[in-house]
């Protein structure tokens, strides 16, 4: 898939659309397209960006071959005249994104995108796959980092997840989003995220004896001897056997992992009697089904636990498994003029907001914290450090006064008129991004249960907009 070329990668009717855009001569109108989300998975006090460097490169090399144009004509529905225009395409529009490892929020503008209607129309499949499957990966994986409080989760989820390419995507995401490493060794040789793992149970099975398995792989890999002790039985044969092995070889690393079993109760035996035979310094790693609630059950009982390894519950985030993104048009340029366009609907929650926007969060200048964020209109400024009334995105009529504030604008600009203008960050440069947005917020909205809701307002003149836009669309 990595060398395919993925522009037909996208619904049918993004084609049959962009045909009708050509063929009735508005394929160079110029509109304007917005990617958000609704909700948060897992009800969740925030989700993560994640994604970006995948779309920029899809965005990058996104062109016709001639295996793609002979399929469309062999539809016989697409005129020559409309394959002639997609084998000399050409990306011309402009993009703005939030930059991956930011916390973002329900409705607000994820990605921008201003240029020909056809293209602005045509890329929002693929740009929807990619942001919505790594945001949805990130945003569990941080869920789960934080409750192990500092202990490394590694990303054990390579054979769970749902196709090659979500594999290789999801150790990305997971990485970003805090994970120590990955499981999936091709993602060490193309992404640069560290491999872990040591042996499964077939590899105790093949030798006659559990101790004779240990003591091999203790010989062959003293740098990373993790004994994975349950095979058999944890207490009565795994962790006295283990114990025999580093007495005999004394590996510089020492490590038994858990795989089976109440993780708590034997990770307490297994500190016990690492402890009495003198291997204080031998680290106990879990894996078994865990997730963030696991996790935090379990320290909260008492378990001795140094890394673990998390799978199937992170790489599908099974708990709650759709992101949710959407694109959708918010505004056309007639003669110049920006004229906003906006979707209205019986659910109140798919009302969309209008106009061509920006995205600005307040920090307060003090701690640094995030307060709030404010959606304005492109060419609104929010002033920083001046008072500055929000609404309770609850309750529109409680107000909140804002004050000695900085305002930063979340969005930057990844394309102009098609080239790229921006400088993709390495995956450790957002992982430290990430992390560290991610102490800008409130204690209360880190909560896994009934998080802090975070305020969002909409600036006065886009409210007015939009409510002006929901009357006149109900009249009509």
């Amino acid at each position: 898939m990595d060398k395919e070329n993925k522009t037909l990668l996208t619904d049918f009717y993004e084609i049959t659309m962009s045909g009708g855009y050509f063929e009735t001569g508005r394929a160079e109108e110029i509109a304007y397209f917005d990617m958000f989300f609704r909700r948060v998975p897992d009800g969740g006090g925030f989700a993560i960006m994640a994604g970006l460097e995948q779309v920029i490169d899809y965005l990058s090399n996104l062109s016709f071959g001639e295996k793609d144009i002979d399929m469309l004509r062999r539809r016989k529905c697409f005129s020559e005249g409309f394959l002639k225009y997609l084998r000399e395409f050409k990306f011309q529009c402009d993009v703005w994104a939030v930059p991956e490892g930011t916390p973002i929020y329900p409705g607000e503008p994820i990605v921008t995108v201003r240029g020909p209607l056809l293209q602005a129309q045509y890329i929002e499949t693929m740009l929807l796959l990619l942001i919505n499957h790594q945001s949805l990966i990130a945003t569990k994986s941080n869920r789960i980092v934080r409750a192990a409080k500092g202990r490394p989760i590694m990303e054990f989820g390579t054979r769970r997840a749902h196709g090659a390419s979500a594999a290789v995507l999801g150790a990305r995401a997971s990485y970003l989003a805090g994970c120590a490493g990955t499981a999936c060794a091709v993602a060490e040789r193309d992404l640069g995220i560290k491999a872990l793992g040591t042996m499964a149970h077939s590899w105790v099975q093949v030798f006659p004896t559990e101790y004779e398995a240990f003591k091999t792989y203790a010989e062959l890999y003293p740098d990373n001897c993790v004994l994975l002790v349950d095979t058999y039985s944890v207490l009565k044969s795994g962790i006295p056997n283990a114990i025999k092995v580093f007495k005999e070889l004394n590996p510089p690393v020492k490590g038994i992992r858990i795989d089976s079993g109440d993780i708590a109760y034997l990770t307490k035996k297994a500190r016990e009697m690492l402890d009495d035979a003198g291997f204080t310094d031998c680290r106990i790693v879990v894996s078994n089904s865990l997730d963030e609630y696991l996790i935090r059950d379990i320290l909260q009982q008492g378990a001795f636990i140094d890394s673990m390894g998390v799978g199937e519950r992170l790489i599908t985030a099974s708990s709650d498994p759709v992101f949710g993104g959407i694109y959708k048009m918010v505004a056309i340029e007639e003669n110049g003029e920006i004229i906003p366009k906006m979707k209205i609907s019986e659910n109140v929650e798919k009302i969309t907001n209008p106009g061509h926007k920006k995205v600005y969060r307040l920090y307060e200048k003090d701690s640094g914290r995030m307060i709030a964020d404010v959606i304005t209109l492109a060419h609104e400024e929010v002033p920083a450090g001046d008072d500055y009334v929000i609404f309770d995105p609850s309750f529109t009529w409680k107000r909140k006064k804002l004050s000695n504030f900085i305002a930063k604008d979340l969005q930057v600009q990844i394309f102009e008129a098609g080239k790229l203008v921006y400088k993709c960050p390495s995956i450790d440069e957002i992982r430290a991004y990430c992390l560290e947005q991610i102490d800008t917020l409130w204690e209360e909205t880190l909560r896994f249960e009934n998080p802090q809701t975070y305020y969002i307002d909409l600036s006065q003149e886009l409210w007015e907009l939009r409510s002006r836009m929901i009357e006149n669309l109900r009249e009509a």
